[in-house]
This record gives structure tokens, C-alpha cells and sequence, in this order.
């Protein structure tokens, strides 16, 4: 899991069946300054998230199915959170 920042959304004219009815979202990944690396991400968005809101993500395939119920679809990353605040301790 990874703390992300919405930068986008991802349209795509032809994909698989899975994707219909779906949102994809471009997700630009935050270091532990919660700083963006410029490491992006297409997520699904599973929890309705909006462009420049902090997120947390899932990024691994088989966790992502779980999450979507959806065992035998083509996953790798879904958000499954809006994050309201960060603490950082230590």
C-alpha cells in the first residue's frame, strides 16, 4: 500500500469488459515527505475520489481483485481510500 495524489482521469475508447462502467484515475505516487515522485500509477477507483485529493492505494494484483470482487479480472491497483489527514511520528 502507498499514499498517492489524483492528478487525472484515464479514458480509453476500447478495454476489457471489466472496465466498463469503471473509473480510472492517474495517481502520482508520494514519498514520506508526502512530496509526488512523479511515479505514476493507473488506478480504479473504487471508493469516488477526485482530482487532488490524497489517496491510498492498493498495488498488487491479487489484492485488488479481492477488493473489487473480482477474482479473475485484469487489476493491479485499485484506491481503496480517501486520506483526511497524515501524522507523521518519529
Amino acid at each position: 500500500m502507498f499514499l498517492g495524489v489524483v492528478t487525472g482521469t484515464v479514458v480509453s475508447t476500447i478495454n476489457h469488459s471489466f472496465y466498463d462502467g469503471q473509473r480510472l484515475l492517474l495517481v502520482d505516487k508520494l514519498n514520506d515527505d508526502l512530496e509526488p515522485t512523479g511515479g505514476y500509477v493507473i488506478a480504479l477507483d473504487s471508493v469516488g475520489a477526485g482530482a487532488g485529493e490524497t489517496v491510498l492505494l492498493i498495488d498488487e494484483g491479487n489484492s485488488a481483485r479481492q477488493v473489487m470482487q473480482a477474482p479473475n479480472a485484469p487489476i493491479r491497483a485499485t484506491i481503496v481510500g480517501i486520506v483526511d489527514e497524515v501524522t507523521k511520528t518519529g
